[in-house]
């Protein structure tokens, strides 16, 4: 047993597994940030339904979720294959998502409203359980293919990189495909079918890819099943996790929601879609230097979440400034800031992931209770529900202003979807930064506390709940 943890600990990643890994993310993002830019604008300027149907299907789908996470989570960590624990849903539930996406995606305008609403509803609903099946596993996987830190933020690099890769590549060719396979305008329900079944394909791909070129090698002490208060009470002690579910949370919050209203931005206030797409362009190099630059942040500090928090403040106050400029009329200073903002909001982006697989092991050191499923339940949890927040926040201020799809929009509009590109999270990313520097988990920590671990099985621990630290 000693030998297979020590092997677990010093383990180098191959190289194709970090890249299987990154991919992962690709995939993941052919769904999520399609999902997340261009889902609410197809369904009030495509599908026609109203932004408060909108907002509140946002808002009780978190509900779903609440439900759907944890016990995903929980079966993850139940399931044992010859592929391992986490592999396996990879492999079955990326096809099976891709339906559902493109399902989402299928638009009939003439429908009566309230099964307009009704399919809606459904369809969503089913896409974040498909999702949840396939991203959790899927990020619960790098604590399983080492216990090395240092590896674990190069697999997280990888990720991170491949991420905002995807994510360019989803927002520079999105508005010019729809366009080129519908109608030739951004409204039309072909174009987004067309969009989906490609984003489908990729989706299912990119995860069969990180499947067969992945490996589990941590595997989890002999233990009973424990029952949910007592995996919940365990969560609850570990301090290191609860500052990552609150990360998550304010990251879903801030990026979902300004995600969702740059489409909206640059349509209606700097009055071409199409800038969406160069924008995209411009901040997809940055994007990738700003998610290498997170190793070398994390070897200054020796602590993931003081990395985070740097980016952050960072991030914060470029987006800040970027309210005062524009595209139209300012497009050197405009793109020169917004390409600063995502560089480092790239490396925050790294950062926060990176946090989560350190957190299982202080949990496990802490409680004696090793449950990386049900811990990742919560972050993705976190995650949703901040992305539900801010998306559906978005949606209610529109409509509050007096939104109208497809038309001229009032001055009060404009001006809710110019600071919730700039201002707002800005000011959002700022608040983050002083969050963040509550994380206390630094590498020497960390190093010790695997070394306690290892020490507790070499001598028959078999994950029995223990309470001796008490940090």
């Amino acid at each position: 047993m000693k030998n297979s943890v020590e092997a677990a600990e010093n383990i180098k990643v191959p190289l194709i597994s970090k890249i299987a890994y990154g991919f992962g993310d690709v995939g993941c993002n052919f769904s999520w940030s399609f999902v997340v830019s261009f889902l609410m604008i197809f369904y009030t300027d495509v599908f026609g339904i109203g932004m408060g149907a909108v907002a509140t299907l946002l808002l009780v789908s978190r509900v779903w979720d609440a439900v759907n996470d944890p016990l995903i989570g929980s079966l993850s960590d139940r399931t044992r294959s010859r592929w391992g624990r986490f592999r396996p849903w990879l492999l079955f539930g990326a096809p099976l998502t891709s339906i559902v996406l493109i399902l989402c995606f299928w638009a009939q305008p003439e429908m009566d409203y309230t099964w307009k609403v009704v399919y809606m509803s459904l369809t969503y609903g089913l896409l974040v359980l498909g999702y949840t099946c396939v991203n959790l596993p899927y990020g619960t996987l790098c604590g399983a293919m080492t216990q090395n830190i240092d590896e674990r933020a190069k697999l997280n690099t990888s990720r991170s990189v491949a991420a905002m890769v995807a994510i360019g590549i989803i927002n520079i060719v999105t508005v010019p495909l729809v366009k080129f396979c519908g109608d030739g305008t951004l409204s039309n329900a072909r174009g987004f079918m067309c969009v989906a079944i490609i984003y489908g394909a990729i989706f299912t791909a990119c995860h069969w890819f990180c499947f067969a070129k992945t490996k589990e090698v941590v595997t989890p002490p002999s233990r009973k099943s424990y029952p949910l208060g007592q995996q919940l009470r365990a969560v609850a002690k570990n301090k290191p996790f609860i500052m990552a579910v609150i990360g998550q949370l304010l990251f879903g919050f801030i990026l979902y929601g300004r995600n969702a209203d740059m489409i909206y931005y640059f349509k209606y206030v700097e009055g071409n879609e199409n800038l969406f797409s160069f924008f995209s362009m411009v901040i997809i190099l940055p994007s990738i230097a700003g998610a290498a630059l997170f190793p070398l942040v994390f070897k200054m500090t020796n602590n993931k979440g003081w990395a985070a928090s740097v980016f952050s403040l960072l991030t914060g106050v470029s987006m800040i400034l970027l309210y005062y400029f524009s595209p139209n009329t300012s497009p050197v200073m405009f793109y020169t800031l917004a390409a600063t903002a995502q560089f480092f909001f790239s490396g925050f982006n790294t950062a926060i992931y990176a946090i989560i697989p350190d957190c299982v092991e202080y949990g496990e050191w802490k409680t004696g209770i090793r449950n990386d499923g049900f811990q990742y339940a919560f972050i993705s949890l976190a995650n949703k529900i901040g992305m539900a927040l801010g998306t559906a926040l978005l949606a209610l201020a529109m409509g509050e202003a007096g939104y109208v799809a497809n038309a001229m929009q009032s001055e009060s509009v404009k001006e809710v979807f110019h600071m919730a590109f700039s201002t707002i999270p800005g000011i959002l990313w700022v608040l983050t930064a002083g969050i963040m520097l509550f994380y206390r988990l630094d590498k020497k920590t960390y190093n010790k506390i695997v070394k306690e671990i290892d020490g507790k099985i070499d001598e028959g621990w078999t994950g029995a709940p223990v309470e001796k630290h008490h940090r």
